[in-house]
């Protein structure tokens, strides 16, 4: 009988998986095996600093080692650093640390098989139509930026062809880009191919232009090749583990192909989806976009990483990993404090197990998982297992769409929701209602409607609002502009500081 060996093949040090051609013949065989995985969402803290992670890959890796030492057969699905920033030291890499690491993090910290590099030249290709388009006359201006994986200020906003055409542009990060999105939510090549024909290309007398009105070359290019399988890789400890997908959860969404997830779900008992920086970011996008949205499943429990310091160590800044777990209770997902330890911490846990049971949290899980790996966590799982059902075969349901809601509601209600600000102090920057305007008429002439469109709040990853040092009854949300990436089905809503091209730090 066919197997999942059959669509996999080794890549390098790693193995990659033709996860499309798996899932649909899982579809077309329905006596063939298979699982129904229970999701896990490992989220975090909101950090204190926008490059120190709270350790959620460290968590994720710790965590899946000791359900496999309980006899569970757990897995986690990753996602992938970017050169330039989280592998260049800004923030952690996507390979966890110590004790909880994956073998070969050199590997996943600097490129993986190339995926981001494909991403990269697929999109820059795109471009290239795209100007030559306006050679042609097709196009008067470019909408789909470039794409470069080091970032550049000089390259924010650019001017081509000085003296024929002056075609502005600008460059984005892989992570940030449209073509990473499309390859994160899409489920098939035919979805990337009709998605890609759906990008809008640039206008032409004012009214916009989609790629599929003037190229039809994606289909037989095959440039993005490997880069849409998974990679197979596995903990120190031997634990399988799925790397796909882009990270920076603050300027786009910031999770694993939902392909991946569903490969590990068809393949074990339980699988940890990491999303990126904090639950105000990766994991509201989980909820909001993956789940509300494309149809992914519903966590049936989640993790919130925190470090003692980021907890308690700022008395301005505390209400908000209370606020995180208690939000997450609140949409009926079983919610597990876990309190990662650095050295020199050990004698907190009591004190740590007291102010949780004082908020009235779950009983925290608590270790220096670099220094112990899983077998810190091990013997503190008893409930946590208990609420995931494994085997049971019930995934929880998703909540209903917000498709059709109005731009503006849905931001409020993410704003409210997400972050603790009411909507009348969601305030709007000059400037903010000609970009809605002119996004609602771009959606208009392209023939459908802008609230169609699933929201990607853009926004830094160490605040929540403008300022989470204010009181409670002054925190405010500002709006400043409006981004279409009609292929993805998504909308973009710069809020608060906008930290959209981040820089690495010196290491």
């Amino acid at each position: 009988m066919t197997g999942i060996e059959d669509y996999t093949r080794q890549y390098g040090l790693v193995r990659k998986i033709d996860a499309y051609g798996y899932l649909d013949y899982l579809k077309t065989h329905p006596e063939a095996p298979r699982k129904h995985g229970k999701i896990v969402l490992v989220t975090a803290d909101t950090p204190l600093k926008a490059s120190r992670g709270e350790g959620k890959t460290t968590t994720t890796i710790a965590l899946i080692d000791a359900l496999r030492a309980r006899g569970i057969d757990a897995t986690a699905v990753l996602r992938q650093p970017s050169m330039g920033i989280t592998a260049a030291g800004s923030k952690g890499g996507a390979s966890g640390g110590g004790k909880a690491s994956l073998t070969h993090p050199e590997l996943i910290d600097w490129g993986l098989c190339g995926e981001m590099a494909a991403i990269e030249a697929a999109q820059n290709l795109l471009v290239s139509f795209a100007e030559k388009a306006v050679d042609e006359g097709k196009l008067d201006t470019v909408l789909v930026p470039r794409v470069s994986e080091v970032p550049s200020r000089s390259l924010r906003k650019i001017v081509v062809d000085a003296g024929k055409n002056n075609v502005a542009e600008r460059v984005v990060l892989t992570p940030t880009c449209e073509l990473m999105q499309i390859v994160v939510l899409s489920r098939s090549l035919d979805e990337i191919a009709e998605r890609v024909a759906s990008m809008i290309a640039g206008t032409k007398d004012g009214k916009p232009v989609k790629f599929g009105e003037f190229i039809d070359l994606w289909r037989i290019t095959g440039i993005l090749g490997d880069a849409v399988k998974p990679a197979l890789t596995e903990t120190v400890n031997g634990s399988p583990v799925y790397v796909h997908g882009g990270p920076f959860a603050n300027v786009s969404i910031g999770i694993p192909t939902l392909v991946s997830v569903e490969l590990a779900c068809a393949l074990h008992d339980v699988v940890i989806v990491e999303a990126g920086y904090g639950a105000d970011a990766g994991a509201q996008k989980w909820l909001d976009i993956a789940c509300r949205e494309y149809g992914a499943q519903w966590p049936s429990a989640a993790v919130v990483v925190t470090r003692a310091t980021t907890w308690r160590d700022d008395p301005a800044l505390q209400w908000r990993y209370p606020f995180h777990v208690q939000r997450l209770e609140g949409l009926n997902i079983p919610t597990f404090p876990l309190i990662n330890l650095w050295s020199g911490e050990d004698d907190q846990v009591d004190s740590l197990r007291a102010t949780a049971k004082d908020l009235k949290f779950r009983d925290p899980i608590i270790g220096n998982l670099f220094r112990d790996g899983g077998v810190a966590l091990a013997p503190q799982l008893d409930a946590f297992v208990d609420v995931l059902g494994v085997g049971d075969g019930k995934a929880p349901a998703s909540p209903d769409s917000h498709k059709g809601m109005p731009l503006i509601d849905d931001i409020r209600w993410v704003a409210g929701n997400a972050y603790g600000v009411p909507a009348e102090r969601v305030v709007k920057r000059d400037g903010f209602d000609e970009s809605l305007a002119a996004a609602e008429q771009l959606c208009a002439d392209a023939g459908f409607s802008l609230n169609d469109l699933a929201l990607v709040a853009v926004k830094s990853p160490a605040t929540m609002t403008d300022n989470d040092s204010a009181p409670a009854d002054e925190r405010t949300v500002t709006l400043k502009k409006v981004e279409v990436h009609a292929g993805a089905g998504l909308v973009q809503v710069n809020l608060t500081t906008s930290l959209t091209t981040p820089m690495p730090k010196i290491v």
